[in-house]
């Protein structure tokens, strides 16, 4: 199973390598186009908008076609556009290009986890899904250090050209390893949409995106909490983050073999709450080098921990629209992400540091856990309403 995953795990990790490296680029872009940091932000948030605004939309504009074809598809997009943004003349080109490169992201791990979960024994859907996520693991090991090296000290350029050959070698795999996966949709798109209609879908999103976002207060402000509170250099900041990208690896593989002994929903209510713990403690003691390098492990493990329990959970949530479900998820995991920086900044600009942000991350962390415990209420609630009809 894991050779014919293979395509998807590759193509995570170009999508891991183009999301992630904009953050270490950010610089050298700026100055080449002598833009302010702020301005050239707005590249980073160009891509965000791309992944919100695809997810849904190329999964619908393909529904007639078979998951491998979208998905060669996507990567094909995806390459052609990342290539773009290396070719970018001016700033304007290469916001346009990065926004078109956010487009196939949402919906490439959509359908790529339906397809995994598809091809998968029964009761290891979970772990085959975690095995999507690899990708992402291993660019923020290995590919996002390697690619902000090269644009320090070559180009930023380059990097994206690496970015496109990731994609034209994904392309090559999908086309020869992945095998066609028949996946149940309905007649028709206004059939899928109804899954809009009911109210699990939305449980699932708000999970994910006020869940997952206060993660991403942590995560968006890790540099100068490293080096304001807990006292590394400036250098040492990318080994710190080599340290949360090993969590990632350790959490992904460990979040999928606890989404197939636990149901989804409770193991994502676990995690919440290891997540919310781990930013008290961090907000507590990350004046400590030690423990803050131990918890900078342990904040990564849960960040990639959810990824695939939150996913199966969408895909049993919206039965005949897997893939639309699915893709909605990651468009949720970019609002989460945007909230996060937004609403974990608040208290910084307002004077109380940086550790503030993970208190602003547990209520966020908590108020997902709550979405979650109304999602149980319902399950429940519909159990009890059968068994009530079955008796009568």
């Amino acid at each position: 199973m894991k050779l014919k995953l293979f395509p998807l795990i590759l193509g995570g990790l170009g999508i891991g390598t183009t999301e992630f490296v904009m953050m270490g680029l950010l610089p050298d872009i700026a100055k080449e186009f002598h833009l302010t940091i702020p301005q050239a932000g707005h590249i980073i948030s160009a891509y965000a908008v791309g992944v919100v605004l695809g997810a849904p939309l190329l999964v619908m504009a393909t529904r007639s076609m078979s998951p491998k074809k979208i998905l060669f598809g996507l990567m094909a997009m995806f390459t052609i556009f990342n290539t773009l943004s290396a070719f970018a003349p001016n700033e304007i080109v290469l916001f346009f290009a990065r926004l078109c490169s956010g487009l196939p992201h949402g919906a490439f791990y959509g359908i790529g986890s339906v397809v995994a979960s598809r091809m998968a024994p029964k009761g290891k859907q979970a772990q085959a899904i975690a095995l999507t996520f690899v990708g992402i693991t291993v660019a923020n090991l290995v590919t996002v250090p390697f690619g902000t090296y090269i644009g320090h000290h070559y180009s930023w350029r380059y990097t994206f050209c690496g970015v496109g050959f990731i994609g034209l070698c994904t392309m090559a795999s999908i086309y020869f390893i992945l095998p066609s996966v028949p996946v149940a949709r309905t007649e028709n798109i206004k059939a899928e949409f109804k899954i809009l209609s009911r109210p699990e879908p939305w449980l699932v999103c708000l999970i994910t995106a006020i869940g997952t976002g206060g993660l991403f207060c942590w995560l968006s402000y890790i540099a100068p909490l490293m080096t304001e509170v807990s006292h590394f250099t400036g250098t040492q900041v990318a080994y710190v983050l080599i340290v949360a990208g090993f969590g990632m690896v350790a959490g992904n593989i460990a979040g999928g073999k606890l989404a197939d002994k636990l149901e989804p929903l409770k193991c994502c209510i676990v995690l919440l709450l290891g997540m919310a713990l781990t930013l008290l403690l961090i907000y507590m003691l990350s004046w400590n080098p030690i423990a803050s390098l131990i918890l900078t492990f342990i904040a990564g493990s849960f960040s990639m921990a959810i990824a695939s329990p939150i996913q199966l959970l969408m895909i049993e949530s919206s039965k005949g629209a897997e893939m639309l479900g699915a893709s909605l998820t990651q468009a949720a995991f970019n609002i989460g992400n945007a909230l996060g920086a937004f609403l974990g900044g608040l208290p910084i600009a307002a004077g109380f540091g940086y550790t503030s942000p993970e208190l602003v991350g547990i209520a966020m962390s908590l108020g997902g856990v709550g979405f979650a415990w109304i999602m149980i209420k319902r399950q429940s609630g519909s159990e009890t309403t059968a068994l009530e009809i079955q008796n009568l």
